[in-house]
């Protein structure tokens, strides 16, 4: 038996920054990854990380915040929003101070760029791989604090004893077998749920693990229906080409060559919010202004010299994906699915409903983003969130005692596996997820109606009743990829259906949420969160909009760029 002061579920930047947080305050931690965690998809983050460093004299910790509240489409908490932007300079020292490698400005400071929805440039960077110069720098802090890695432990279930949180149970990939992880506090930094759709910028191991454990567990997820679509994803396979190339000066172009952003958007162009980016693209497309289904990124302006130093990422996955070289041809973009807003419900310390069980980074709502993320808070969010549910944590565990270790948790899982093993004649796990993405990728999707949403949502019922009856055909123990698919498939199934069934009850558009059906955004309504409760595997989620939205200083107003 495993057994630690505090267990972190997910090793990407959330999750490490997490374990080191709690590492420095003297608590045993270690984390549980299903994959090695400089493999996780926070190094797959291009563009940046957002603080008000003091470099402008136009930029302040409260006007990071505005911009927030303003991007969230003022359904973000702004308690939580004040409390992100307030840290986030001491985050980047600390960073810094721990050997992170940032791009500078010729004077040494460190440099800034603009993005979208932001009032001044203040997103820090490292080229475009900030988000992998970021993770190693975190994995570095682990090797120094030696904490604990349970690689290739695939987490199935949380553990609940006496109302409490006690750790997890996890599949040892490499044993096969399931075992009992007792932890006095538990961390959720399990990232996103991009593989819900067909196309996403998201890597393959971003099933929502954490959102549906924790929801399983009775933890309400909040906000999925808020679902960022990207505005700059390859045509070819979805790959992500970071804000960072608009916050440099590329230009998004139609059919016609027209820079068309600033009919959208007259004051920012390609640098308005990403919601009314991705919108205003797909508009161009549907109306016969794309090329092929796409319009396209065009930075041959900026020349080879500032592409080769600060995008040549962009530039190499353009050139691999397409055969195009940025440096003189624009690429073939469209919107992708890129980011959940919504996640497990917590408090600004990363606190959930349950007593000792926490979550940072994507996998949870504080909420800091409301109905749209602005680029460069992401990370931000991991690095910020991450230490403060490590800070809450270990204050947590110092009132309690020893907690009693779940065997009925780890039985039931070992018997509910036994009886996928032991399965016959139903779909493979593929297939199942296919139709899954379809209904998504189809329905649920940039701009929204009734009708598609209830097809979504009746479809997905259908495919619920599959979910039930999956199999594998590989029966073997160790590595049984086979089966770890279709646990991630069930995964998908649980958090897909708050997502459409959420955005069919949100009659406004909001943000993310853009019903053509309910164009106007309806604040005497819908200034509340949407959460979701578990009724269990073959019923619809039930919500509930109890929790209000959290005022302090900004009132809603109208949001344009």
């Amino acid at each position: 038996m495993i057994k630690h002061d505090v267990v972190v579920v997910g090793g990407g930047l959330a999750g490490m920054r997490a374990a080191v947080e709690a590492a420095e305050h003297g608590a045993d931690v270690a984390i549980v990854s299903k994959m090695h965690p400089v493999r996780s998809h926070s190094g797959a983050a291009q563009g940046g990380i957002n603080a008000a460093l003091g470099n402008r004299e136009d930029d302040s910790p409260e006007l990071h915040a505005f911009d927030c509240v303003k991007g969230s489409d003022y359904l973000g908490d702004q308690d939580a929003i004040e409390a992100m932007a307030d840290d986030a300079p001491r985050q980047i020292v600390w960073l810094e101070h721990r050997g992170c490698i940032f791009s500078r400005l010729p004077d040494g400071r460190i440099a800034q760029r603009p993005f979208g929805g932001a009032g001044s440039p203040r997103t820090c960077y490292s080229a475009d791989v900030t988000g992998l110069v970021i993770l190693h720098t975190l994995w570095e802090q682990l090797e120094r604090f030696g904490v604990k890695v349970y690689e290739e432990y695939f987490a199935t279930a949380l553990c609940v004893e006496d109302g409490i949180g006690t750790g997890v149970v996890a599949y040892n990939m490499r044993t096969g077998e399931l075992e009992l992880v007792t932890a006095k506090a538990t961390i959720f930094a399990t990232g996103g749920l991009g593989r819900v759709y067909a196309k996403t910028t998201n890597g393959y191991a971003s099933t929502g693990d954490g959102m549906a454990i924790a929801y399983r567990a009775g933890i309400p997820l909040m906000d999925m229906e808020f679902v960022q679509f990207h505005p700059t994803s390859l045509k070819e396979n979805g790959v992500l080409l970071s804000e960072a190339a608009r916050g440099e000066g590329a230009y998004l172009l139609n059919s016609d060559g027209e820079r068309f952003m600033f009919k959208y958007a007259p004051n920012k162009g390609e640098l308005a919010s990403r919601d009314v980016v991705s919108r205003a693209e797909w508009t161009e497309i549907i109306e016969g202004r794309g090329v092929d289904g796409c319009v396209f990124l065009d930075l041959r302006h900026l020349g080879r010299e500032k592409i080769l130093e600060r995008l040549p990422q962009i530039r190499e996955l353009a050139l691999d994906a397409t055969g195009k070289d940025a440096i003189d041809t624009p690429i073939p973009i469209l919107p992708g699915m890129h980011y959940a807003m919504g996640g497990i419900e917590t408090d600004k310390f990363g606190a959930t409903s349950i007593p000792g069980v926490y979550a940072a980074g994507e996998c949870a709502c504080v909420s800091v983003h409301g109905a749209n993320r602005l680029g460069g808070n992401s990370l931000l969010e991991t690095i910020v969130f991450g230490a403060r549910a490590a800070r809450h944590a270990v204050e947590y565990i110092k009132s309690v005692g020893s907690v009693r270790q779940s065997a009925r948790t780890l039985l039931a899982e070992k018997s509910r596996i036994a009886e996928i093993l032991a399965r016959q004649g139903g779909e493979r796990h593929p297939q199942v997820r296919k139709r899954l993405n379809g209904l998504m990728s189809e329905n649920v999707f940039i701009f929204r109606t009734e009708a598609e949403l209830s097809k979504a949502v009746e479809g997905l019922r259908e495919v619920r009743a599959a979910v039930q009856t999956m199999t594998v055909m590989d029966k073997s123990k160790t590595f049984n990829t086979d089966l770890t698919g279709l646990l991630e498939a069930e995964f998908l199934m649980d958090i897909a259906m708050p997502i459409a069934y959420g955005a069919l009850q949100r009659d406004e558009s909001r943000g993310a949420q853009a019903r053509t059906d309910f164009p106007e955004r309806n604040d005497d309504k819908w200034l509340v969160h949407t959460r979701m409760r578990y009724t269990g595997p073959t019923s619809d989620p039930k919500p509930d909009y109890e929790r209000k939205v959290t005022f302090t200083k900004w009132q809603p107003q109208v949001r344009t760029y």
